[in-house]
């Protein structure tokens, strides 16, 4: 970063502002839907040192909360921040890397200004705060003093658009979530900070119903999102002890952490914790999948039993039935439920244990595979030898020569478990051929 950030004083922010908003005949930018109507603001020139960062900008809270998470920096770094340079100076960094992203055919904003220079007025309270416009400003800046000493006059200044003194907090959050409505810069917000702004609309007391007309959005899509901040937010604290270091989620974890919700919703508690331990598994491990994750929800969805089920037998361990409580280190949740449900905390301590882990992600990828494939062509009368004939192959390409001497005894246990499942096999065989004879010695 080229660009060093001195914040100025809120006063002297305030009084520069003020003159010049008296003194400007330029009301070119209107704002729509402002306290019922549309409004005309004035738009003025400001040094480029003078802005400040907006700190509870929806855009840039992934990427606050990863620096807080990884820094171990107070919960409210930043909320505290917003008159401090230190903190300016980080958001600046965040904001920066954000407008020199690009997405699919769009160029960066870094590039555009570059190319273009300014077309649009920042938004900014009269105090000269960033209500629209933050990444365009962090890029602006860098733009005008360049790593080499250089300087780009055409950013010395910028235009902005100045609310009006009396703009409460509230309106402001107001403001952001209206343009984040408009379809050209929807896009523009990564998914979580698109449900934490769901949220804040939330948080003011309005129902989901509310805040879907607001954006422009459907009511379902407001409460599925809000349902996949949630599971994103289990999956970071419980799973991958790492709260709030959304980093982790925020490319490609908006599709399984949507989907979670809609396939464990009708199980008991105990089975929505090993389902869901399936999904994160999984998603952990994505790199290691043919495909796309999503093609294996109905592992941890309708399967999750039969997978739960396989996974005990490969892994040698059972399945207890239980009834009252998980504890240790399971996710401490209560079970309010007179029935005896499976324990499948053996199979989640596998799935999380460093020393276990990556044999079960293995065996689990396997098994997802193999109950999808069971499931697809349960109507089909070859499938059963089809996947027989798979299993064999896989056997039959075993090299025992080129196996390390650490896994033998590991595979002797493998070659016992396999020879159980082909004797359960050869069992069934021979009763359904039995129960396909008749009485006059045919075979149907």
């Amino acid at each position: 970063m080229s660009f060093s950030i001195e914040v100025k004083s809120r006063s002297e922010r305030k009084a520069l502002i003020e003159q010049r908003t008296v003194n400007s005949s330029d009301y070119s930018e209107i704002i729509y839907d402002f306290r019922g109507d549309s409004k005309a603001l004035p738009v003025i020139s400001l040094p480029i040192e003078v802005p400040v960062y907006r700190m509870e900008n929806c855009r840039a809270f992934s990427a606050q909360q990863t620096e807080i998470a990884t820094k171990n920096l107070e919960s409210d770094f930043f909320s505290k921040g917003q008159e401090l340079s230190e903190t300016n100076q980080i958001q600046h960094r965040i904001l920066f890397k954000l407008a020199d992203e690009e997405r699919a055919s769009v160029a960066s904003i870094l590039k555009v200004l570059k190319s273009e220079g300014q077309r649009e007025p920042l938004l900014v309270t009269n105090t000269g705060v960033v209500v629209n416009g933050n990444r365009r400003l962090a890029a602006m800046r860098e733009l005008f003093r360049e790593s080499d000493g250089s300087v780009d006059e055409r950013f010395r200044y910028v235009k902005c658009s100045v609310l009006p003194p009396d703009t409460t907090p509230d309106e402001i959050d107001d403001i952001e979530a209206d343009l984040q409505a408009r379809p050209q810069t929807k896009l523009e917000y990564d998914w979580i900070g698109d449900a934490r702004l769901i949220r804040r609309q939330i948080n003011k007391g309005r129902s989901a119903k509310e805040v879907a007309d607001r954006l422009r959005r459907s009511k379902s899509d407001i409460e599925n999102t809000l349902q996949a901040l949630d599971e994103a937010d289990l999956y970071l604290s419980e799973w991958a002890g790492r709260p709030g270091n959304y980093d982790l989620v925020s490319a490609d974890g908006q599709q399984i952490f949507s989907d979670i919700p809609k396939n464990i919703k009708n199980k008991n508690t105990v089975l929505q914790n090993a389902s869901r331990a399936i999904a994160w598994s999984l998603f952990d491990n994505r790199a290691k999948i043919s495909g796309r994750v999503y093609r294996l929800n109905a592992a941890f969805g309708k399967l999750a039993p039969k997978v739960l089920d396989m996974l005990a037998e490969q892994l040698e361990v059972q399945n207890k039935p239980i009834n009252g409580e998980i504890s240790g280190d399971g996710f401490d949740i209560d079970i309010d439920t007179d029935e005896q449900d499976d324990d499948y905390t053996p199979i989640i301590e596998a799935l999380r244990n460093e020393e276990s882990k990556n044999e079960a992600v293995e065996t689990l990828i396997e098994v997802c595979e193999t109950a999808i494939e069971l499931d697809k062509e349960q109507t089909n009368e070859k499938a059963a030898l089809k996947a027989l004939s798979q299993a064999n192959a896989k056997l039959s390409s075993i090299n025992v020569d080129s196996a390390g001497i650490d896994t033998l005894s590991a595979m002797l246990n493998q070659t016992a478990t396999i020879r159980n499942v082909v004797s359960k096999i050869e069992d069934g065989i021979k009763k359904r051929q039995t129960c396909e004879v008749d009485t006059d010695g045919s075979i149907n």
